[in-house]
C-alpha cells in the first residue's frame, strides 16, 4: 500500500485506481487503531493528508470518466504519535520511483511537463 501523492495528471488508470483503493485500505487501518510506523519509515503513508488525497483521486477518476461510489470511512489519526500523524511523502522521491517503475505513468509525466 502507498500514497504515490504526485499529481494526479501524471498517474496512468492502473495507478490512480490503485492508490485510491489503498486510500481505502490505510482508511481501514487507521479506524483499527494499527500501527503504521513501517509504512512512514518507508515513505509510504501521509496520514494528515489522506482523506483530502481520497478526495482529489475521485475527482481525477471522475474526469476519466471513471465511476467512483465508495466514500472514505471517516477515521481517526489522533492515537498517532505526532511525527508520524505530521508525516509527509516525499513526494520527489515518489515520483522517482513511479516514472522508473510504470512507462505510462512516465509517459503522463513526460505529456504533462510536470517536475
Amino acid at each position: 500500500m502507498r500514497m504515490w501523492m504526485v499529481d494526479p495528471l501524471v498517474l496512468c488508470n492502473k495507478h490512480l485506481l490503485g492508490e485510491h483503493v489503498e486510500c481505502h485500505m490505510f482508511a481501514g487501518h487507521l479506524i483499527r487503531k494499527r500501527k503504521i510506523t513501517n509504512y512512514i519509515a518507508f515513505n509510504l503513508l501521509e496520514p494528515k493528508s489522506l482523506a483530502q488525497r481520497h478526495n482529489v483521486l475521485a475527482r481525477q477518476m471522475r474526469k476519466r470518466l471513471m465511476s467512483h461510489k465508495s466514500p472514505l470511512p471517516r477515521f481517526s489519526i489522533y492515537y498517532l504519535p505526532k511525527d508520524q500523524q505530521e508525516y509527509r511523502v516525499d513526494v520527489e522521491k515518489s515520483l522517482k520511483d513511479l516514472i522508473k517503475r510504470c512507462p505510462a505513468c512516465k509517459k503522463r509525466f513526460k505529456a504533462f511537463k510536470l517536475s
